[in-house]
Parts: C-alpha cells; sequence; structure tokens
C-alpha cells in the first residue's frame, strides 16, 4: 500500500520535467533567433544613422562651399565669414572653418584632435580633445577665383547623437529580448502541457488567436480522426485569413516608405522658412516648392488607392469593343510633347479589336511610353508593336537602350521599385508606373513581360479580347482586321 502511494507522484513529476525541457528548449530557439534579428536591426540602424549623419555633413558641406566659393575679394569674404556664422549652431553640434595661404581668407580654426579612422567618400572620424564624443569631419578643396586663393574648407558634425541613439536602443534591444525569452519560455511550458490534451489545445489555440499572431496555426499532427479535418479546415481559413493581412501590411509599408520621403522635405522647407525672417519671393518659392511635393504626395496616393483595388480582384469595367491601333494611335498623339521634348520618335504597327476599358488601357500605354521615353536618347525609335496570342493581344513597347540584368528584370513591375535610384528624374518618377502596368494587365486579364536583348529593351502588356472568357471560342471566327502603321517623330 505504502509502495502504491509512493509511486503516484512519479507520473506527475515525469510530466512537468517534459514540459520543463520543452519549454526550456523553445527559450532559447526563441533567444537565437531574437539574438540575430536583433543583431540585424541595430547593424541596419547603425548604418542608417551613420547614413544620415554624412547627408547631413554633406548637406551643411555644400551650403558652405556654396558661400565661399563666390569669394572673390576679402570686402566678399567678410560677408561669406558672417553668414557661415549664421549658419553654425550654438550648441557647437556642426563647425565650419577655412584655411588659407593669405590670412585674410581664413575663417576659425579645423578642430583639433585625433583621427579615430576614415571613411570611404573623404571622410573621418576623430576625437576632438575638448569634447567626450567623435566627429565626422569632411574637407572640401575651394578653387581660386579673381583675387581670391585656393580654400581648404572643413566641415566637421557632431556624432554624439548617434551613439546616444545607438546605446539607447541597445539597452531597450537587449531588455525586450530578455522580456521574450521569458515569455516564450512560460507559453512554451503551457503549450507543452496543452499538447496532452487534443481537443483542449485545439480550443485554446484558436482563444489565442488575434491579428497580432498571424502565424499562429493549428498543430493537425497526433490528432485523432474526428478533429483533423476540422484542424486542416481551420489552418486554410487562417492561411487565407494571412495573405488578405499580408497584402494590406505590405500596401500600408509601401505608402508609409515613399510618402516619407516628400513629408521630409516639407518638413524641412519649412523649418528652414521658419528659422529667420523671409522675403515675400522667398516664401512664395518655398510655397511652390511645398506645392510640388503635395502633387506628388497626392498621385502616390491615388496611384496606391488604385493598386488597392487592384490587389482586391477588382476586374475592368465599361468594356468597349475598339480597336487598339486607334487608341494607341490616340494615346502617341497625347504623348506628343513629350516625345519632341526628348527628341525621339515612335512607330506604331498592328492591329487587332477587344474588349477594354479605354482609360486604364491608355494610362498603362502612357505608363510603358513615358518609361520608354525616359531610357532612350535623343534621336531614337520608340516602337509600339500590337500582336495576338491564344485569346489575348500583346502590346509591346521596345525602345534602344542599357542592357538589362537579370536580376532587376524580375524586379521591375515590382511596386516603388527603380532600377536606377540615382537617376535625375528619380524624385519625379516614385516608382508605380510599371506596377500600375501589371494592375491593368491583370483587370483584364492579362499579363506582363519585359525583354533585354540586342540593345533593344521591350516592355509589353497583355488584354484578353473578350470581357467574358467564354467567348474566345469565337475568336477563330472574328476577321483579321488590316495591319496599321503610324508615326510620331519627333524634330
Amino acid at each position: 500500500m505504502n509502495t502504491q502511494w509512493a509511486s503516484l507522484p512519479q507520473g506527475p513529476r515525469s510530466q512537468r520535467s517534459i514540459s520543463r525541457r520543452l519549454a526550456v528548449m523553445f527559450a532559447l530557439v526563441a533567444l537565437f533567433v531574437f539574438a540575430l534579428v536583433g543583431s540585424g536591426l541595430f547593424l541596419v540602424l547603425r548604418v542608417q544613422l551613420e547614413q544620415h549623419l554624412r547627408d547631413s555633413l554633406d548637406n551643411r558641406a555644400e551650403i558652405a562651399r556654396l558661400i565661399v566659393t563666390h569669394v572673390s575679394s576679402p570686402d566678399k569674404w567678410k560677408i561669406a565669414k558672417e553668414k557661415l556664422a549664421d549658419i553654425t549652431p550654438r550648441d557647437g553640434s556642426t563647425l565650419f572653418a577655412v584655411s588659407s595661404n593669405d590670412p585674410r581668407y581664413e575663417y576659425g580654426s579645423p578642430p583639433a584632435g585625433r583621427v579615430i579612422k576614415r571613411v570611404m567618400g573623404g571622410y573621418a572620424h576623430f576625437r576632438p580633445e575638448d569634447r567626450a564624443y567623435d566627429m565626422l569631419m569632411t574637407t572640401l578643396t575651394i578653387p581660386p577665383n579673381a583675387d581670391r586663393p585656393p580654400l581648404q574648407l572643413f566641415v566637421a558634425i557632431d556624432c554624439s547623437p548617434n551613439v546616444r541613439t545607438m546605446r539607447a536602443f541597445g539597452l531597450a534591444l537587449a531588455a525586450l529580448m530578455a522580456l521574450a525569452t521569458v515569455a516564450v519560455l512560460l507559453l512554451s511550458y503551457s503549450v507543452a502541457r496543452l499538447g496532452l490534451a487534443p481537443l483542449t489545445r485545439l480550443t485554446r489555440d484558436a482563444q489565442k488567436l488575434s491579428p497580432n499572431n498571424r502565424s499562429q496555426r493549428l498543430n493537425t499532427r497526433s490528432l485523432p480522426m474526428e478533429l483533423e479535418d476540422l484542424a486542416r479546415s481551420f489552418n486554410g481559413a487562417l492561411e487565407r485569413l494571412d495573405h488578405a493581412y499580408g497584402r494590406l501590411e505590405s500596401f500600408n509599408a509601401d505608402v508609409a516608405h515613399e510618402l516619407r520621403t516628400p513629408v521630409t522635405i516639407l518638413i524641412g522647407q519649412t523649418e528652414v522658412a521658419l528659422t529667420r525672417d523671409r522675403s515675400i519671393d522667398e516664401l512664395r518659392h518655398t510655397l511652390q516648392s511645398n506645392l510640388e511635393e503635395f502633387e506628388r504626395v497626392r498621385a502616390i496616393i491615388n496611384d496606391m488607392l488604385f493598386l488597392a483595388r487592384a490587389d482586391q480582384g477588382e476586374r475592368a469595367t465599361g468594356l468597349v469593343e475598339v480597336s487598339l491601333a486607334a487608341e494607341v494611335n490616340r494615346t502617341l498623339e497625347f504623348l506628343e510633347i513629350p516625345l519632341e521634348e526628348a527628341q525621339v520618335g515612335a512607330v506604331a504597327s498592328g492591329d487587332a479589336r477587344a474588349f477594354v476599358n479605354t482609360s486604364l488601357f491608355g494610362r498603362a500605354l502612357s505608363n510603358l511610353v513615358m518609361n520608354a521615353i525616359q531610357h532612350c536618347a535623343a534621336g531614337a525609335t520608340i516602337s509600339v508593336s500590337i500582336m495576338r496570342e491564344h485569346g489575348r493581344v500583346r502590346i509591346a513597347v521596345a525602345n534602344p537602350g542599357e542592357p538589362i540584368q537579370p536580376h532587376v528584370m524580375e524586379h521591375l513591375f515590382d511596386r516603388f521599385y527603380r532600377a536606377e535610384s540615382s537617376r535625375t528624374n528619380s524624385r519625379e518618377n516614385h516608382g508605380l508606373g510599371l506596377a500600375i502596368v501589371k494592375a491593368v494587365a491583370e483587370m483584364h486579364r492579362g499579363t506582363v513581360s519585359a525583354t533585354s536583348e540586342n540593345g533593344i529593351n521591350t516592355f509589353s502588356f497583355s488584354v484578353a479580347r473578350f470581357g467574358n472568357e467564354s467567348r474566345t471560342a469565337q475568336d477563330v471566327a472574328l476577321p483579321v482586321p488590316p495591319v496599321v502603321e503610324t508615326k510620331s517623330a519627333a524634330t
């Protein structure tokens, strides 16, 4: 009897031990993942802060360079010194100094200290003698101008905000990782115990589902036959919900990422305008610049709303049967001015009839032609061709240009993707043109494609010939329209 009572607790202790071991293993795995993610976030933040510091230093150095470059006499140098003093913050976060062989053209003195490291691009981290944190410095050589000899411009910016930010972020990240690991440990222990009761586990897992934990799924392994089909069906519903939420998150992330630039510009220009009294002309110029940014924001919002409707599976409505050659001609006539300004010609060939929304069709074609114009050299010719293929009609826009690499080709129709972010027109093009072309094609049950061969880059999209797929069988019964060729050449 005593032996039986002594043996009873062994089962529960063994069960608790297994649960603890599973919980510890889950916590270790979670800690490893958190450490990897945290390290990645820490490195990304450090690189971004460093880049932001360099950009800020470059902007201030450019302002100082413009002030100093136009000086040609000692009298003008006095004005330049006053301007340099005006743009120097009182807290000493930015330092300006100018050295020259002629003492009359000097300002301040280069910061004294030892160089910690040098960075590509002509930057140097150095530790000033009178500061606890490093400064980032760049040196510019100003060529002579009239009576003024060549100058050396030194601009340095304080790195202490970055250091404090990284320190605070590292401490917060470590604390969150510790708390998250403890949370995983406790939750893993509970899940391990719930795994002994399949029905209870399914019930409690379903109760824990929330938008903040969309990746959670019901475990269908080792379930009784009566619950397996129910769990799989429920997981399928969760998967569809996860995809829907993922598309929504992607939409929000894209909008926030692209709107950040114009909003930052608007804030910066407004802050600069408020730093001192401005004339009416200066304020008017600031307002005009802000208006351009507002127009860009409005264009981004309109395009993103259109893409959101397309993501929801919206099909093109208001379809009418038209000659695509006529629509192409109308679009080329509408783009006659951009073609002439770019000194680029356009040639259209082929024809076919299809049921399309003329407004959407024109928008997609305009985007492709404008894309070709932007990547064409003066005197080149853009070719727009219309071809039939298996119940669809493909419209291809080809232009001579630099070859496109395969890894770039894969993302050309992605939102906000720019093959060359350093292009001079990158601010005017927010990277949605080709994405809209893809959306229009899908709304017409078509596809998009891009090729780069023999110095010719071709972008194309297709549309279904008929608004109703059941009518595609009548394709062979339709008469073949004559081939039409139209030219719109720039002078």
